[in-house]
């Protein structure tokens, strides 16, 4: 396979996309590792205590300690609950090794290329789901680099990671990070599948476009639907907020959703290493992803927000008034049509009010009170990441019902949800 098939993992371009590509599958490249090396040579010459190499850490700190790398990592592999899938643990690895390229941890460089041939073989530490407060993945990267030290078999490559290269492995949110690019790419892909399928309610009910007049909406939402509606003759004066307030709540999806992307780009392109490793050690509190999980709460709350004006258009959908079909779209008078269909998404809706619950309102005192504070980002990831299946059933609902509206009735079969889901992507 050619270098440009590849993603050119550089420690400074990596896009939640790329991330997404990676562990889907796609290979890596190894570009300039000159800063990585650069911070190994500064690292290798430092005299005086350094956080993690010469002492312990946590309230360790002012403990010196001498070749307990090994040690660090066996204490800090535990972790709980079910293994987490292949792709995740690919994007982490791939996360955390753009990371080093950036520099400013002094790990070894020559670790860079075996972390590549890792990726690319799909080698995959077993790592499990619970052991993360925001704070760091330290046990998803203890476990990666007990793999590498040949302690837990896994199908990927070896290396001799050295005691002081401990900590400046696992000084990282990669997994927290990846898990959170993840996301963000497929969510982008949903909401912009909402407006295709708000489209086909829109001319179904025959709702007025006065709401997406540019005079009255600036935002891309509503040009966007100027772009995809036909010429519509309005069958009431003013709409349910379904369809007058979709443009400014959609759009508030899509600013929350930009804004955690570049969040998160800006930390997977960054060197959060803790002591950062320049001219000199800097010890510090970078790794602390508590701005991150600022803007996952916001995303989620706003998927929240839009999905419950899709539950409100299906409503409509479902009366005669709007639609001018018999009630539930169904093929004869008294029969329940796609009646389930709003039960179906108010499961779902009620699914992702649950995880829009903040996760910035709790915090944690660890380790005799010297780590006094948590972010949560992991948790408010794996959120976001929670998001995409019930989003995905809301809209297949809106979907399936604003198709029979506008194609008319069918005969009686089995409602399919599920090729619903399918067919979003191409649902314009």
């Amino acid at each position: 396979m050619s270098t440009t098939d590849r993603v050119v993992l550089d420690g400074t371009t990596l896009t939640c996309a790329q991330v997404s590509a990676i562990a889907s599958g796609r290979p890596v490249a190894l570009g300039s590792t000159a800063a990585a090396e650069r911070s190994w040579r500064t690292a290798t010459a430092l005299s005086g205590p350094v956080y993690g190499r010469t002492t312990g850490v946590g309230a360790n700190k002012d403990v010196t300690v001498h070749d307990r790398g090994r040690d660090l990592l066996r204490s800090h592999a535990a972790a709980a609950g079910p293994l987490i899938g292949p792709e995740r643990a690919t994007a982490m690895m791939a996360v955390r090794l753009n990371q080093l390229l950036r520099g400013g941890s002094g790990l070894d460089p020559a670790l860079l290329p075996v972390l590549a041939e890792a990726i690319n073989r799909r080698a995959i530490p077993p790592i499990r789901e619970y052991g993360a407060i925001g704070t760091g993945d330290l046990s998803a990267l203890s476990t990666t680099a007990l793999c590498l030290l040949g302690e837990i078999s896994w199908n990927g490559p070896a290396f001799p990671l050295a005691s002081a290269d401990a900590l400046p492995f696992i000084s990282s949110g990669a997994l927290t990070l990846a898990d959170a690019a993840l996301a963000i790419h497929d969510l982008r892909r949903l909401l912009e599948a909402s407006i295709r399928v708000t489209a086909k309610t829109w001319q179904a009910v025959r709702a007025s476009t006065e709401p997406l007049a540019a005079a009255v909406q600036h935002t891309a939402v509503a040009a966007t639907l100027r772009e995809l509606l036909p010429a519509i003759e309005p069958a009431r004066i003013q709409d349910p907020y379904g369809y007058r307030a979709y443009p400014q709540v959609h759009q508030a999806a899509f600013t929350a959703l930009q804004n955690a992307e570049i969040s998160v780009t800006e930390a997977i392109n960054s060197a959060l290493e803790n002591p950062l490793i320049t001219t000199e050690a800097h010890h510090n509190g970078n790794f602390h992803t508590g701005p991150i999980a600022l803007t996952l709460d916001t995303l989620r709350a706003a998927l929240a927000q839009t999905a419950s004006l899709s539950a409100a258009r299906l409503a409509t959908l479902m009366e005669p008034s709007y639609t001018g079909r018999l009630p539930f779209l169904a093929a004869t008078e008294g029969a329940s049509g796609l009646i389930i269909l709003e039960y179906v998404a108010h499961d779902a809706l009620a699914t992702l009010r649950h995880l829009a619950t903040p996760v910035t309102t709790g915090t944690a005192v660890l380790s005799r009170g010297v780590e006094d504070h948590a972010g949560f980002a992991t948790q408010a990831a794996r959120m976001c990441g929670a998001t995409r299946e019930p989003y995905e059933i809301v809209l297949a609902c809106e979907l399936l019902s604003a198709e029979r509206a506008l194609n008319g009735p069918e005969p009686d079969r089995p409602i399919d949800i599920e090729a619903a889901r399918r067919r979003l992507d191409g649902s314009h």
